[in-house]
């Protein structure tokens, strides 16, 4: 009789950072490469003197030799690995860059960084701790959105001030323009998809005189595990590959609207037009019509694998 294996080809999505001194971020990124090409994992790594932040996708047997290799590097033992369903081919191609920064915000000296993190950043607040901040200061606690304007269109917490910002290039500006400086002294939770964009934001922020900064410990991904659509956040979280929206239950709200006729979507589209880089917001009465996803200089800017981010 014979006997009949059965191979299981078991794919999932990492999504992680760490800050730590690199001395040589070019030996790192080349060690980086390698070992995912070694492991056939597909996904965006950037390296930079201050530490790695990547996501990374394949089979989860060789996530996980990943995950143990990464973690051998000084400074990189204590990395939060985010887990989630999805595939290798949700990107389309390996890219390993080493560059200034993890994530570009044009502030590469304001960040002090140590083995164990950053260590000029706002205080952390695992997901319980945002919760009770709430429910113990109330109305004064200001949700501060760290990611690019569009993100917040399908999902955010609630009643939080959404930055306008088309990339992190522009929060610098946006926070010294002076129409945030009525909440300095107010208790500031900002908050992005994973952590890293809070970690440097809040930095920036304390910097320019913000007295009370936090960010969420793990970004709105831990949150969203913890509470799904039960807490503060309501809507989808945007993710910058082929899968793009994640929903933390099926009583996920939809608070996004469509570009045309205003009706509920979370769904954005690529431009129609070649070469347009921009995203539509439509639902998909609108979307069958093709010359709804035509450029209109209305569309939200910044295709999905245009940048890093966490």
């Amino acid at each position: 009789m014979k006997t009949t294996i059965l191979i299981v080809d078991l794919q999932k999505i990492i999504l992680y950072y760490g800050f730590a001194p690199i001395s040589d971020p070019e030996a790192v990124k080349l060690w980086q490469k390698t070992l995912c090409e070694s492991l056939g994992l597909k996904g965006r790594i950037i390296i930079s003197k201050h530490g790695i932040n990547g996501t990374v996708g394949g089979n989860m047997e060789d996530l996980k030799k990943y995950v143990r290799a990464t973690k051998e590097y000084p400074g990189f033992g204590k990395i939060d690995f985010k887990w989630s369903d999805g595939t290798g081919n949700d990107f389309p191609r390996l890219s390993v860059k080493s560059r200034k920064e993890l994530v570009a915000f044009n502030a590469p000296d304001e960040i002090e960084v140590s083995r164990a993190g950053i260590t000029n950043g706002g205080k952390h607040l695992k997901p319980a701790e945002v919760n009770k901040l709430v429910e113990e200061r109330g109305d004064d606690v200001v949700f501060f959105d760290g990611r690019n304007a569009f993100e917040a269109k399908i999902g955010k917490f609630k009643n939080a001030i959404v930055p306008d910002v088309e990339t992190s290039h522009d929060f610098v500006a946006e926070l010294e323009s002076g129409k945030y400086d009525h909440l300095k002294d107010k208790p500031i939770v900002t908050y992005c998809t994973g952590g890293i964009r809070c970690e440097i934001l809040s930095a920036v922020m304390i910097n320019r005189g913000f007295k009370e900064v936090y960010q969420i410990d793990g970004g709105i991904v831990r949150y969203g595990e913890k509470f799904k659509d039960s807490g503060l956040w309501e809507g989808s979280l945007y993710i910058f590959d082929d899968r793009m929206v994640q929903d933390f239950s099926d009583e996920a709200k939809v608070i996004g609207e469509c570009e045309n006729c205003g009706g509920a979507t979370n769904s954005f589209r690529n431009c129609a037009n070649v070469g347009c880089k921009d995203l539509v917001l439509l639902c998909d009465t609108c979307y069958a019509d093709p010359s709804h996803s035509e450029h209109k200089d209305t569309h939200t800017r910044g295709k999905r694998h245009a940048q890093q981010v966490g």
